[in-house]
């Protein structure tokens, strides 16, 4: 993150989002027009995708952080930025440290492109970056361990694309999973090498709502899992999480009798269906989940946190959702 002096920092812990757009683009930003928003169709470059290149992606935790555009990153030089980063990696570890020979993981670095996650032709590939480690004590065909990954991607981020000088390179979301160490070394290498910002992206209340009214109404072959909602209680003494947990064919008949217009959602209906949820609650255990804070949504789709984690578990809706990250990174961005 960079202060008001121009200095790089590393990443930070945590960031808030205040508000932002949910899944698509069609009639403006989301939390500051009312208009309806349409649902976006399943993008071309995915129709003949092959979903075992990202099913690697499914059921992990990610943390999620936006990026400023990254200046002078080249597609071509993916192998060069893979031999410095390790060196940096390599260098950091070691810095005012004293390592006890044999005890130090090697650390492997990988950067490669993921071309099916793309949401437009004018969006740029996704970039994956994964950190391996092999002891030294281990034989040399010994298998390498995945300690971290990491991957930066743009899906329908035309908005941002558009309005950016030519040397700059726009994957405006970025998604970590492993420890939080190695995503502050991978974020300060890219920070001092292209000059940009990462900070963490937190998801609003407003815009968890928006994905549990567009998740409940999207169709899945087979689930059996519950779609489940979990609010904190503010102010007591001691955190207290409410879990609401609404079966998902009773969830998406609820749906089905809100939602106006098929394939367009607005504000109101989003309300309208959240509001009967608390009503149903409310009738069977007394307490008003308005006045609570929604902090966490699980679907067949995805599931997601307030503070800006998300596990992806359908490979069909991958980019869908990525949409929605998306703006709201550039949404942060701007």
């Amino acid at each position: 993150m960079e202060s008001a002096d121009g200095v790089a920092r590393t990443l930070p812990s945590i960031g808030r989002l205040s508000r932002g757009p949910p899944f698509g683009r069609a009639h403006g930003r989301f939390g500051l027009s009312p208009s309806g928003r349409l649902l976006p169709p399943a993008p071309r470059s995915q129709e003949n995708a092959d979903p075992q290149k990202t099913a690697f992606l499914l059921r992990k935790q990610w943390t999620l952080y936006s990026v400023t555009p990254l200046y002078r990153f080249s597609n071509a030089h993916l192998r060069d930025y893979a031999r410095l980063l390790s060196a940096f990696i390599a260098a950091e570890k070691q810095k005012g440290l004293a390592v006890e020979v044999g005890v130090e993981l090697a650390i492997k670095v990988a950067v490669s492109s993921l071309p099916d996650l793309k949401g437009s032709d004018q969006d740029q590939a996704a970039i994956l970056v994964q950190l391996s480690s092999r002891s030294p004590a281990s034989p040399k065909n010994s298998e390498e361990k995945l300690i971290w990954s990491g991957w930066f991607c743009c899906v329908s981020g035309d908005d941002l694309s558009e309005n950016v000088a030519e040397d700059f390179t726009c994957l405006p979301l970025f998604l970590a999973n492993g420890a939080e160490c190695y995503t502050s070394i991978v974020g300060s290498w890219f920070q001092k090498t292209f000059d940009c910002c990462f900070r963490r992206l937190a998801i609003s209340p407003l815009n968890l709502s928006w994905m549990a009214a567009m998740w409940t109404g999207c169709k899945v072959d087979k689930t059996t899992s519950a779609m489940e909602l979990v609010f904190s209680v503010p102010c007591l003494p001691q955190p207290l999480d409410i879990s609401y947990a609404i079966h998902p064919e009773d969830a998406k008949a609820l749906w089905d009798t809100v939602q106006k217009t098929p394939g367009e959602i607005t504000q109101e209906e989003v309300d309208v269906f959240m509001d009967c949820l608390y009503s149903h609650f409310h009738r069977h255990f007394k307490i008003h989940l308005s006045a609570t804070k929604l902090v966490k949504v699980s679907t067949a789709i995805a599931s997601a946190h307030c503070d800006g984690i998300i596990k992806f578990l359908q490979s069909q809706y991958l980019t869908g959702v990525l949409m929605l990250l998306t703006e709201l990174a550039i949404s942060q961005i701007q």
